[in-house]
């Protein structure tokens, strides 16, 4: 049973809602398919779940795309209804013939959907009962080929009983003999009398066996065998006794508490010539990328657009004359349908995987955007290809660009007025370049007057602490360590109680490390969230990675919902990407991300000094994507 059904623009007006159908709907399912959906150019996928506590929603909608209007349907997960597509096809055509832009009241349109659904529910059922009818002849065909062959199987058997009983001795005497693949037909014989019972068999049993094995053969080879184990096994016992009358070293356990460790382990030379100190003094790196404006050159721009109307001049494939394409081209095609969209979204498909977007975020993409220009009218003078890149586009642009603020130094002074420090947590997997990204954000901090504090949570990878405690000092930013082997929850928790004491404005974990499929490590890093609640959790991922950061993304994300103590648990708010220096055109990395995770891209690391911190600009990278 339908739950809910209603017609509305994509302005959001409601034009018509199902009154006989007026459940009260538990949550809020149109908003959420809205907002998570068809506002994040997935609207190409064919339903959409929602969960609310005690109800469990699908969702199937369709667009009429010339006239801007969406069509919803809302029915219980449980119930698999057949005939939701159908209604909802049937529904478009039926208010797409009475629709008026100046109109908003359709309340006559109540006995149409009576009868549509009627028909959508007496069709299911005609098709459920016609495949119901077509399944009985088949099963029983498929009974009597059994039968059939179980016959034939029977026959064969017999045969074969009949000429083991002929060939040369009856079938009693066979069941004493040896098989010839070394097994026994369940009574014991010698081998002499197999021997000897084989001879007897005569010439044509000796032509018939050539091809079986000889188990004389066999028992050789098995004897050698034991032979070179045996002489392997004495081998290996002088190999341990010589082994035994060495004593062995075993490495002694460093012990890791709150005590300054006894050896070195910085080897920096802090002693001047005439055996001072030399106090390390906070050298000026420059502005920070994050405070100079990039600028989109109009020229390259311009560029690109001559190329594309180029390619676009080139003469198409033979199946249309240049006479009719000329024609389309300059009246404009009546309606776009699928199969004129299907070349062009194959070739932007093929564009956007060669930049490095994965592949399920291409289609998903491709889907979304034949989705919404589907039954669209062609524009005169317009060719299919551009009018796909233009909705590419403006999709592409709607995705990387974020919807909420992202001004990190607004939320600090914000969190000074509370008294309270800023907590950002930086999480990933290993080698991104957490610790290094997270000087530069603390750089970045340092120039806009934010007193910043450094934790190194980061108690299992080997030298991060040395590595982190070297950045403090080149910044002249105070850090709270507890060492190695401890609770990263408990360092961090330490760490923030000890920033408010300050009065620090800013507090930057370090975390170590993890592969998204690490349960124990990912355990913690929920542990770690959980108890400190930070203001922003920093997802730190590399711009070389294409299909490997869906995966990454979306089980970091899963595993903070799943393995997390709370109701409403923490999520990945933000995402740093690294090494962008390297990737030249292939972005794609940056796509795939804010798709997956929601989460805008916050940062971008570009070089290996503090001041390589820059902002992603969005237009850049959808030309890039696109060109």
């Amino acid at each position: 049973m339908l739950e809910q059904l209603l017609i509305f623009t994509r302005g959001g007006l409601i034009l018509w809602t199902c009154k006989e159908l007026g459940n009260a709907l538990r949550g809020s399912p149109i908003d959420t398919l809205i907002r998570s959906c068809l506002l994040e150019e997935r609207s190409g996928a064919a339903s959409y779940n929602y969960d609310a506590p005690g109800a469990a929603y699908t969702l199937k909608w369709t667009f009429h795309n010339e006239l801007g209007l969406v069509f919803v349907a809302v029915y219980q997960r449980i119930l698999h209804l057949l005939y939701v597509d159908d209604l909802l096809l049937m529904l478009k055509r039926e208010f797409s013939e009475i629709y008026d832009p100046k109109r908003t009241d359709y309340g006559d349109f109540d006995e149409t959907f009576r009868q549509l659904r009627k028909e959508a529910e007496a069709r299911a059922e005609d098709l459920k009962k016609s495949k119901q009818v077509a399944g009985k002849p088949l099963n029983n065909s498929r009974k009597q080929g059994q039968v059939q062959n179980g016959g034939f199987e029977g026959i064969g058997k017999k045969k074969s009983e009949g000429n083991l009983a002929n060939d040369g001795d009856d079938g009693g005497n066979r069941k004493g003999h040896k098989l010839e693949n070394g097994h026994s037909n369940g009574y014991h014989v010698d081998s002499e009398k197999s021997k000897v019972n084989g001879a007897a068999n005569g010439i044509g049993d000796a032509s018939s066996d050539a091809g079986a094995f000889d188990v004389n053969k066999l028992q050789k080879l098995r004897a050698k065998a034991g032979k070179k184990t045996e002489t392997v096994v004495s081998k290996g016992s002088k190999a341990e006794s010589k082994a035994e009358c060495k004593k062995k070293i075993t490495k002694k356990n460093r012990v890791w508490d709150d005590s300054p460790p006894q050896a070195k382990l910085d080897f920096t030379d802090h002693v001047g010539e005439n055996g001072d100190n030399i106090e390390v003094v906070a050298a000026d790196h420059g502005e920070s990328m994050m405070d100079k404006e990039e600028i989109f050159s109009s020229e390259s721009e311009a560029e690109e657009d001559e190329e594309d109307v180029g390619k676009d001049n080139k003469p198409e494939t033979k199946k249309k004359g240049w006479f009719s394409s000329m024609f389309q081209s300059i009246a404009g095609k009546a309606n776009l349908e699928r199969s004129d969209l299907e070349p062009a979204l194959k070739a932007l498909k093929d564009r956007l995987m060669t930049k490095n977007v994965a592949e399920e975020i291409a289609e998903k993409l491709c889907e979304s955007v034949a989705a919404s220009l589907e039954g669209k009218k062609l524009a005169s003078f317009t060719r299919v290809s551009s009018t796909v890149q233009a909705a590419m586009e403006e999709a592409l642009v709607r995705i990387l660009t974020p919807r909420r603020s992202i001004d990190i130094l607004r939320d600090v002074h914000a969190a000074k007025e509370q008294r309270k420090p800023y907590v950002v947590v930086f999480v990933g997997v290993n080698g991104v370049g957490k610790s290094t990204n997270l000087a530069k954000v603390a750089y970045w901090l340092q120039q806009h007057k934010v007193s910043v504090m450094m934790a190194a949570c980061d108690t299992f990878r080997s030298g991060a602490v040395e590595q982190l405690r070297t950045h403090a000092r080149r910044l002249q930013i105070p850090i709270f360590e507890k060492g190695y082997e401890k609770d990263p929850a408990v360092v961090a928790k330490e760490a923030i109680q000890e920033a408010t004491r300050n009065g620090s404005d800013v507090v930057l974990v370090d975390t170590a490390g993890r592969m998204q499929d690490n349960e124990p490590l990912m355990r913690a890093l929920s542990k770690l969230i959980y108890i400190n609640n930070p203001d922003l959790v920093l997802f730190v991922g590399e711009a070389l990675v294409g299909n490997d950061a869906v995966d990454q993304l979306s089980k970091f994300n899963q595993k903070l919902a799943d393995l997390s103590n709370s109701p409403n648990p923490t999520s990945i708010d933000g995402i740093l990407l690294t090494k962008f220096d390297t990737i030249d055109d292939k972005v794609g990395a940056a796509l795939s991300m804010v798709y997956i995770s929601g989460a805008p891209v916050m940062f971008v690391g570009c070089g290996q000094s503090y001041t390589d911190l820059k902002k992603l600009n969005v237009k850049s990278i959808v030309k890039t994507l696109l060109k």
